[in-house]
């Protein structure tokens, strides 16, 4: 992937996951949006933070949008697959995650009364 946004791409989007226990979900939820999705939500074009229930486990999934792959390297480093891990994510995490995933967005349509901010 290029510095720039590629061809046809309307921006790109970087996608965490974590996986916690099932009793730590709703303490890691609330840590994960006040220690990184907020952060997120200031630097990035948007975030959303997904939460799934599976078994024993909860599934956290972070994705944020960004300009261009150089816009997302200026939040994440010089490798925008390199994960910033928060403090506290080996107290919660089971096992932490090696990399993000970057993707290309060639399209969104996400309106605004669909979203409801945290609060």
């Amino acid at each position: 992937m290029t510095s720039e946004t590629p061809t046809g791409a309307v921006a790109v989007a970087r996608l965490w996951r974590g996986r916690t226990r099932r009793d730590r979900a709703d303490a890691y939820e609330t840590y994960l949006y006040d220690e990184g999705v907020a952060e997120l939500g200031r630097r990035a074009l948007g975030v959303q933070m997904l939460r799934r229930e599976a078994g024993d486990e909860t599934e956290f999934v972070v994705m944020s949008f960004w300009e261009s792959v150089a816009a997302m390297s200026r939040f994440a480093g010089a490798d925008p697959t390199r994960i910033r891990h928060l403090d506290r994510d080996a107290e919660y995490l089971i096992g932490l995650p090696d990399a993000v995933e970057v993707f290309e967005v060639k399209s969104s349509s996400l309106p605004g009364a669909f979203l409801r901010q945290r609060g």
